[in-house]
């Protein structure tokens, strides 16, 4: 587990951790000294054991393994500081060549600041397009799940005037060719059924609101419904979020960030889990953001790591089956 952003509520839910119990041995990347102030400030007792653990060192309740990342300054609780982004994006980089390399089964994530780290000159976008380029990967699909859903995106991290250029026929293709693969690989669903999305008002209402739909999407999902792909759409994205349209489907592909997470984090808040989907590895992570606000006052809730922690177990469990019957 990487502990995000030091200024946020990332090391209170890893300080947290030590109290709890998951189904996995976890490794928490971070500075020692920032976790062991911060359970201070929490009044949490804690005890930090170096990964990997000296002989036959056991972890019991109340610890936590620690693979140490020093941070430039120490960290403030809620105040940003640029000073300490290279230290933040060593800890991923840590935690994604770990599971390359086999040392990691999963790697969680706690959330990041992007801004601060691009303050610190240092171009970032997202966890997900940093695992892509980490790992070589050359698309990737970020998902959500909670609230009943799982809700998949076309595009991710973009400004919302440069969504529809970057819609392509070529880039949907790959989005839903992964999102089928890692349903079915994954999440052990035979012939998963996907809803997709419009990206105009009622799914551009034949051209008269755009022609995205006419002349990209739909040409995607004809292509594909011929190779046995069981899509329904485009439907309009402010009918689709309904029990009658979604009691069969598997997954909604949204076209954009802010059309399909309002409706599932409205769900499943607190207990929403994103998944990386296409990657070598697996990652998953919380559904929230950093919370300035909330770091270091104990208010922070858990609920999402601990879900976090439990899918990515199951993803590995399903991994190790199927590794297993091959």
């Amino acid at each position: 587990m990487t502990a995000g952003e030091p200024a946020g509520i990332g090391p209170d839910l890893c300080v947290g951790l030590a109290r709890r119990r998951v189904p996995a041995r976890i490794v928490v990347i971070a500075d020692r000294e920032l976790l062991e102030q911060r359970a201070r400030r929490l009044r949490v007792p804690l005890k930090v054991v170096d990964f990997p653990p000296a002989g036959n060192a056991t972890v019991r309740a109340g610890a936590l393994l620690v693979r140490h990342v020093p941070l430039a300054r120490p960290a403030v609780a809620g105040r940003l500081d640029p000073a300490n982004s290279r230290s933040v994006v060593r800890t991923l980089e840590i935690a994604a060549d770990g599971c390359r390399d086999g040392i990691f089964d999963a790697m969680v994530t706690a959330p990041l600041q992007k801004s601060v780290i691009n303050d610190a000159g240092i171009p970032f976008t997202g966890h997900t397009e940093f695992l892509a380029e980490r790992s070589g990967t050359r698309h990737v699909v970020m998902m959500l799940v909670g609230g009943g859903m799982r809700v998949a995106l076309a595009t991710t991290h973009l400004a919302l005037q440069n969504v529809a250029r970057s819609i392509t026929r070529d880039g949907l293709e790959r989005t839903l060719r992964v999102l089928r693969g890692d349903l079915i690989a994954r999440f052990a669903l035979a012939k998963p059924r996907i809803v997709v999305a419009g990206l105009n008002p009622h799914a551009g209402e034949a051209g008269f609101l755009g022609r995205e739909e006419t002349d990209v999407i739909i040409p995607v999902l004809e292509k594909l419904r011929r190779e046995r792909f069981d899509l329904v759409g485009p439907l309009p994205a402010d009918t689709l979020f309904n029990p009658q349209q979604l009691k069969d489907c598997d997954c909604v592909l949204a076209m954009y960030h802010d059309q399909g997470l309002p409706v599932l984090k409205y769900a499943s808040f607190g207990a929403g889990v994103n998944v990386t989907l296409g990657l070598p590895i697996i990652r998953t992570s919380v559904d929230h953001g950093t919370a300035l606000d909330l770091a270091g006052t104990g208010r922070a809730e858990i609920g999402s790591l601990i879900e976090a922690i439990r899918l990515a177990a199951r993803l590995v469990a399903g991994r190790r089956r199927t590794r297993r019957g091959s």
